[in-house]
């Protein structure tokens, strides 16, 4: 079987071949397993490889490199313009000698993928749709096309469309389908956590905007005015600077600290070690922090976008966030004044994310496959 790969995940090369972001790498490297030969066509760019990149594990690989762009300026648009005829030639002839075909979605490679799939009704494919699938979530009108494009069956053909989350009135090409870090054998027993002393609470994931640390910062900063509490910071990202500055401006150095990407098995053990997961982000496609958390007994607090409020059970395996700051900081109080709860939702968060396990989800790529 010849798979064509789709995607607007930069990659760049080295002495190992092609590597990416460790979490897309990961959970492809699963679906290669059954492929004779794999076309990657995605934007190529050099850059080193750090601790949040892997590579792929295949031996027959064809990579084609095509154009990175944007529509989010007049500049971006122009570009644009004469990219896209070129970028959608690319597609149409790696399609074209392929067995299955393979989107990442979304993206702006995703939409136009998205289109020239349409002149293959007889190709079998699949659609990874990484974002919010929730219909009445604000999104750019990329996305809306998007998912317009492949939930409609009349125009989208032998198309297996996989999001995150269960949601209602849905074609009968979308389907509901997870992401798993963890195999069967890592399922170890956790320990109970100490409440006698500080409370350990982590941030992981990209120091932006739309995630929101800073947020998570100040409701850190108000707990600790009556609970021993510390904040562990875990990402890069632009607003790393503004996070600096706010903890030096408020003399939290104590409590806490910036510790840049890391690995994944120190980030096992400090999942274990900690009490609370904090994210409060705007957006997410499949929180896989969320999972990790869980996992491993470590609560999380978190905004109810996606597919995180069905994750949590609402607030039955952890709390739910409200951007109330006043709420918030109450909600959070009370749960770390009443440990039995606590227990109780870290212990149905445990059941419930050890049920979706890499061996499992390698199971449902294969009948995906074939």
């Amino acid at each position: 079987m010849i798979f064509c790969i789709i995607t607007h995940v930069v990659h760049s090369k080295n002495e190992k071949g092609y590597f990416a972001y460790s979490p897309y790498i990961n959970e492809m490297n699963i679906w290669l397993k059954y492929v004779d030969k794999v076309i990657i066509v995605a934007p190529l760019e050099n850059f080193n490889q750090t601790d949040i990149h892997n590579h792929y594990l295949h031996s027959n690989i064809e990579f084609i490199s095509i154009a990175k762009f944007n529509l989010k300026s007049i500049k971006g648009i122009l570009n644009s313009i004469i990219k896209i005829p070129n970028i959608a030639y690319t597609i149409y002839k790696a399609i074209n000698v392929s067995n299955h075909i393979h989107l990442r979605c979304p993206g702006n490679i995703g939409l136009i993928a998205s289109v020239v799939q349409m002149f293959f009704p007889s190709k079998n494919k699949t659609a990874k749709y990484a974002g919010n699938w929730d219909p009445n979530a604000k999104q750019p009108l990329s996305y809306k096309l998007q998912k317009a494009l492949l939930s409609t069956t009349f125009l989208t053909k032998k198309m297996q469309v996989l999001v995150y989350g269960e949601w209602k009135n849905q074609t009968k090409n979308i389907k509901p389908f997870f992401t798993a870090t963890y195999k069967e054998s890592e399922k170890t027993e956790t320990l109970p956590k100490d409440f006698s002393n500080i409370i350990n609470f982590i941030f992981v994931g990209s120091l932006t905007v739309g995630k929101q640390p800073l947020y998570a910062l100040k409701i850190i900063e108000l707990i600790s005015k009556e609970i021993k509490v510390s904040l562990s910071i875990y990402g890069e990202g632009e607003q790393k600077s503004t996070i600096e500055d706010y903890v030096k401006l408020n003399n939290l150095s104590n409590i806490v600290s910036l510790k840049g990407n890391t690995t994944r098995e120190n980030l096992i053990e400090v999942y274990k070690k900690s009490h609370f997961l904090i994210l409060p982000s705007k957006s997410e496609g499949w929180p896989k922090v969320v999972a990790e958390a869980m996992f491993w007994g470590c609560l999380p607090i978190a905004t109810p976008v996606s597919c995180i409020s069905n994750m949590l059970n609402k607030s039955k395996r952890g709390l739910l966030l409200t951007l109330n700051i006043d709420q918030d900081l109450n909600n959070i109080k009370d749960l770390i004044k009443n440990e039995s709860v606590y227990i109780k939702k870290v212990n149905n968060a445990i059941i419930w994310s050890r049920n979706y396990t890499t061996d499992k989800f390698e199971t449902e790529i294969k009948k995906l496959l074939h």
